[in-house]
Formats: C-alpha cells, sequence, structure tokens
C-alpha cells in the first residue's frame, strides 16, 4: 500500500475525527462561551504579535521608517490583545462586527469584478458570492452578538462534519491495513 498523509496511520485520523467531534459538540452545546474562547485566543496571538513586533523594532541595525511602523503596530496588537483579553465578549462582538464590513466590502468589490471579467467568466456565479457577502456582512454588522455566537454554531458543525470524515477515513485505512495483511498471496504474483 503506498503510503500518503491519509494512511500513514489510522489511529491519528481516528484521533483527530474524536476531538474534532468532541469540539464541535461542544461547540454547538455553548456556542457564546466558544465564541469568547475564540476572542481570548485572538487576544494571546495578538499579545504575541505585539511583543514580537517591539522585538523586531528594538533589533539592530532596523531602520527608522520600519522601527515606527513596528511600533505602531505593536501597540495596535497590545490594545487589540487588552482587549480581547480582558473583554472578550467586547472583543468576539467587535471583531464580528469588522467582519460584517468586510464581507460588504467585498461583495461590493465582487459586483465590480463581476462586470468587468470577461465574458467566457460566469458572471452570475461571482453575482450570487457578492449577494452572500453583502447579505451575511449586513447581517453581522446589524446583529454582531447573535452573528459571534452563529459563527460558534457554524464553526462547530463543520468540526463535527470534519472529524466524521477524518473518523471514516481511519475506519477504511484501517480496514484495508487488516485486508491486506490478512489476504493470501496471489498465484503468479511476485514475492
Amino acid at each position: 500500500m503506498t503510503q500518503d498523509w491519509l494512511n500513514l496511520s489510522w489511529k491519528m485520523l481516528m484521533v483527530r475525527g474524536g476531538l474534532a467531534v468532541v469540539f464541535g459538540i461542544l461547540a454547538l452545546a455553548w456556542p457564546l462561551e466558544t465564541a469568547i474562547a475564540l476572542a481570548i485566543l485572538f487576544g494571546a496571538w495578538a499579545l504575541v504579535d505585539g511583543v514580537g513586533s517591539f522585538a523586531q523594532a528594538f533589533e539592530k541595525g532596523t531602520p527608522t521608517s520600519a522601527r515606527i511602523l513596528l511600533i505602531v503596530m505593536g501597540v495596535a496588537a497590545l490594545i487589540a490583545a487588552f482587549f480581547a483579553i480582558f473583554s472578550p465578549a467586547v472583543a468576539a462582538v467587535t471583531l464580528t462586527w469588522i467582519l460584517g464590513i468586510w464581507l460588504i466590502v467585498r461583495g461590493a468589490f465582487e459586483v465590480f469584478a463581476a462586470f468587468s471579467a470577461s465574458r467566457d467568466a460566469p458572471r452570475w456565479l461571482l453575482l450570487v458570492t457578492a449577494a452572500v457577502d453583502v447579505i451575511l456582512g449586513v447581517l453581522f454588522v446589524a446583529n454582531p452578538g447573535s452573528s459571534a455566537v452563529a459563527i460558534a454554531w457554524v464553526l462547530g458543525l463543520v468540526a463535527i462534519v470534519w472529524g466524521i470524515a477524518f473518523l471514516a477515513t481511519g475506519f477504511v485505512v484501517r480496514r484495508g491495513e487488516h485486508g491486506a495483511a490478512a489476504a493470501p498471496p496471489v498465484a503468479g504474483a511476485p514475492a
């Protein structure tokens, strides 16, 4: 059997799939807590990024313009980290609001792209994508708190589907390993 990333270890596929299903169930059971946990994780990442920006700013040989940029980026990251860690509910709502604005802007650009694309391009697909982006964006901006919870629900559902897929793949790989080991040799095949 050819070794690739899927059949290197059926056991690891099963562990990853099982953990994904558990995470998905927890995210569905506690969507608000999931959204807050994600905001705290974002805060931890922003904290590390801010400290890294300051460290890079004060490295020997950093040009003044780059130093100023890195310090400003570091301050922004530390402010974001502070709010995300110490006020994660507000951070989750704010991040959802920002995501909504991004989706609206993206949708507007997709409309522009649809009408500036060549005739061979499926214009209607770009318009459908733009409409979905704008609708989701407006919903996120209008209801950021509810949207943060909805994102946690979607994340939970995706994790469950992903986990089931990995569990199924693990079972198939396991069956293939045990079937290959137990199969009798084929007559005329080289040993």
